[in-house]
């Protein structure tokens, strides 16, 4: 799941840099964690400059976009940390 989210934030967004994180081991326990599996809570950290001039509601709801199927998937929980170049 952390290849597929990297390549398509990387086709969407051409980002100056990208960073995916799985962080499900942090969350065992809660919501939407699935056990002995993992991939379900990520951070990512995104610089693109398709971002630029975009609220930060608006820089989420692209990411959100273009992860849907991924987030349809099992993805429970994205933090987002998206900048503009």
């Amino acid at each position: 799941m952390r290849d597929r989210i990297l390549t398509k934030l990387t086709e969407a967004f051409r980002p100056i840099s990208v960073e995916v994180i799985d962080e499900s081991d942090q969350h065992r326990g809660h919501a939407g964690v699935h056990q002995g599996r993992g991939e379900t809570h990520f951070r990512i950290r995104i610089t693109a400059p398709r971002f630029a001039g975009k609220s930060r509601v608006e820089q989420h709801r692209l990411i959100n976009l273009a992860l849907s199927d991924e987030l349809a998937a099992g993805v429970h929980a994205l933090a987002i940390e998206a900048r503009s170049a």
